[in-house]
Parts: C-alpha cells; structure tokens; sequence
C-alpha cells in the first residue's frame, strides 16, 4: 500500500500571536477611522442643524482632539510597557523550558544508560590526554 502524502500546512498569519494582534491593531484603527468619519458628519449636521457658531465648535472639537491625543499617547505608553514585561516574561519562560527539557532529556538518557554529549566529549579529552601521555612515554 503506497503511503499516503503528506500536506505542510503553513501557519496563517492570523494564527500566530503577532498575526492576531496585528489584525487585532488594524482591525481597531479601521474602527476607529471609521468612528471619526461618522461624528465628524454628525457634528456638522448638529451644528447646521442648532445654529452654533462654527469658530466655537472648532474650539471645542481641537479641544476634544487634543485630549483624545494625550489619552490615545497614554494608552500607547501603557501597551508598550506591557509589551516589553510580556517580552521579558515570554523569554524567562522560554529559558526556563528550554531547561527542563534538557533535564528531561538528560535523565532519559540516563535512564537508558546512554551517554550525554557532554559526557562524550570528557572521554574524549580524557583519551586525549591518555595518548598524550603514552606518546611522551616513548
């Protein structure tokens, strides 16, 4: 019976935890353009609409914005800080695996009396020790 082939399957974009905040990032600034798009044309309409002077609506709406600046710049710094903390978590982590993979592995081996790298290369510099001092022996 012939085997059957294999597919790869590639990770989507989307599936990996960058893609997702990526997506996650654009699909929110989308909203967001959108969100500004809409008030701006009801604004102009309350403003036709109840008679206000157009000078002091454009006070309070640079006002507003620049509010809506210093919070989006707070929230931006918030987000980079817990960034960093999860970088320097994911890579804590990652080490912390990484060691007790490696202790696993090292007592597999030891339990199927199989030597270790580092275990063959020390008999390696031992018999290269050895054959140095049989060669000054003779």
């Amino acid at each position: 019976m012939p085997a059957r082939k294999q597919t790869v399957r590639r990770k989507d974009a989307r599936t990996t935890p960058r893609g997702r905040l990526e997506k996650t990032w654009n699909d929110t600034r989308r909203a967001l353009r959108s969100a500004e798009l809409t008030v701006g044309k009801r604004v102009a309409a309350l403003v036709q609409r109840s008679g206000l002077e157009p000078r002091e609506v454009m006070r309070q709406a640079e006002l507003w914005r620049g509010r809506l600046d210093r919070e989006g710049k707070k929230a931006r710094k918030r987000v980079e800080a817990r960034l960093v903390q999860l970088k320097h978590r994911a890579t804590r982590d990652r080490r912390s695996l990484s060691k007790s993979v490696d202790d696993a592995v090292e007592r597999a081996l030891g339990a199927l009396n199989i030597p270790t790298r580092r275990e063959v290369q020390q008999l390696q510099r031992r018999v290269e020790e050895l054959k140095a001092r049989v060669e000054r022996l003779r």
